[in-house]
């Protein structure tokens, strides 16, 4: 679609919206935005698009003349697309767009995409690493925090793209398509939105969706949906596993990572070279190097990016230690599946922060896996009575809960022994209490440093 003179309509105002009305502003277009909130000071989000001269801005009602006027709608990844507004513009005929098919269209070069329910952040920022290292001109964008349609004219033939892309902005993909993707792994997640497992892996696998037979896919052979889905997709399969050695693909054998090919067995690295702790970073580390290396990418470079880079923040992030007590800020455990990578790594007695947005997760997993190694479930936020009531049917640990994070912080310090670790690792999402997980993690380290 040529987008010059197009009346698209924005759904969404937050940091995606506004990048997408930057970006169709920039192409010709005539963005409009709207954001179902009736509250929203539309004159504060005039002047975060500063190059839109003149632009529409709705709040709460969108007014039946101006959807009658429009050509395409851009939907922010917040936005379900089973509201009834959004079913008016398909019923309308609309084309419906996310922000990643639109930063597509109008961007150039190739895509490496990620997805999957955990390790996203860790493997993009990794694999973003290793191209960068290799190559002029990589673009590390999504889900990672750097809106994709802010850096899409940026782009050149010669560019490659790392995306990572969550199931919310693969529901809106027409014409995406990476070059190598990714699916990490697949644990529940996102129900409110997606209200069934089998439609969050459905959205999860569209990943492929226009892949050809020259591409390819590397999947989690110790997921069982992931290897039964590698067996009837278009493009090339290639698994990783950090228990079992492969025919081929890229495996855990002892503390050896080994990239397997029809033709030949790569000795890659030793775990003990990496920055990175845990068998979920090995998965995350295998991943990574195999889209790098069928992205063309030698072994040496792919050794030498992936032995000098550390652990992303707000991911299992050291914060400080003070009065002999460790303070450790996973903020980016959004789920159960998540935050039990994080108590797994925990090697001290440990005082865990959780709680936070009700997805409509299950707690008891999550709960289970603590091993006794947490002395109190300090809890916040909307979910602190469910999570409580879980885990004293449980009997797993005595809870505590408090009214914010800067109460269990104190808290946590007081009821804290030397050699015993604080970990915020809060099973949910932030929203309701924060912005996002980065704010919680940054307000959790405000909060450990002015103890």
């Amino acid at each position: 679609m040529n987008l010059q003179g197009k009346k698209v309509l924005v759904f969404g105002s937050g940091k995606s919206g506004i990048g997408a009305a930057e970006l169709l502003a920039k192409v010709g277009a005539q963005p409009v935005i709207y954001d179902g909130n009736k509250d929203l000071d539309k004159e504060t989000v005039i002047k975060k698009v500063p190059d839109c001269n003149n632009i529409e801005v709705y709040a709460g009602e969108l007014p039946e003349e101006v959807q009658k006027r429009l050509d395409l709608v851009v939907l922010s990844p917040g936005v379900p697309t089973d509201i009834p507004l959004v079913k008016s513009f398909y019923e309308q005929g609309l084309p419906v767009w996310g922000e990643v098919e639109l930063a597509y269209r109008t961007g150039k070069g190739r895509v490496l995409a990620i997805t999957g329910t955990n390790g996203k952040t860790t493997t993009t920022a990794l694999l973003g690493k290793i191209m960068s290292d290799a190559e002029d001109s990589v673009f590390v964008v999504g889900n990672i925090g750097t809106p994709y349609t802010s850096k899409a004219l940026e782009m050149k033939d010669s560019s490659t793209t790392v995306a990572e892309i969550s199931s919310f902005q693969l529901e809106t993909i027409e014409e995406f398509a990476p070059k190598v993707s990714a699916i990490l792994n697949i644990t529940e997640d996102h129900l409110n939105r997606h209200h069934t497992m089998e439609e969050y892996i459905r959205v999860k696998e569209l990943i492929v969706k226009n892949q050809t037979a020259e591409d390819y896919c590397i999947l989690n052979y110790e997921d069982e949906v992931l290897r039964e889905f590698g067996r009837h997709i278009v493009p090339k399969t290639v698994y990783f596993s950090s228990v079992r050695k492969l025919d081929e693909g890229i495996y855990l054998d002892g503390d050896l990572i080994v990239l397997k090919t029809a033709d030949e067995e790569i000795p890659l690295v030793h775990t003990g070279e990496l920055k990175l702790l845990g068998q979920h970073n090995f998965e995350n580390v295998m991943a990574a190097s195999a889209m790098a290396y069928y992205a063309g990418v030698s072994v040496e470079n792919i050794r030498k990016s992936i032995c000098a880079f550390t652990a992303v923040e707000h991911r299992i992030e050291y914060v400080m230690e003070k009065n002999g007590v460790a303070y450790y800020n996973d903020s980016k455990g959004t789920n159960p599946d998540a935050a039990i990578k994080g108590i797994q790594a925990m090697n001290r007695p440990t005082l865990l922060i959780g709680g936070g947005y009700d997805k409509g997760s299950s707690y008891d997993e999550w709960l289970n896996s603590f091993d006794g190694k947490v002395r109190y479930l300090v809890l916040i936020g909307q979910t602190r009575d469910k999570i409580k009531e879980a885990a004293e049917r449980l009997g797993v640990c005595p809870c505590i809960l408090c009214e914010n994070l800067e109460e269990a912080v104190k808290i946590c310090a007081e009821k804290a022994n030397p050699g015993d670790a604080v970990l915020l690792s809060p099973a949910c999402a932030s929203w309701g209490q924060f912005d996002n997980y980065e704010q919680r993690g940054d307000m959790f380290k405000e909060y450990v440093r002015a103890l």
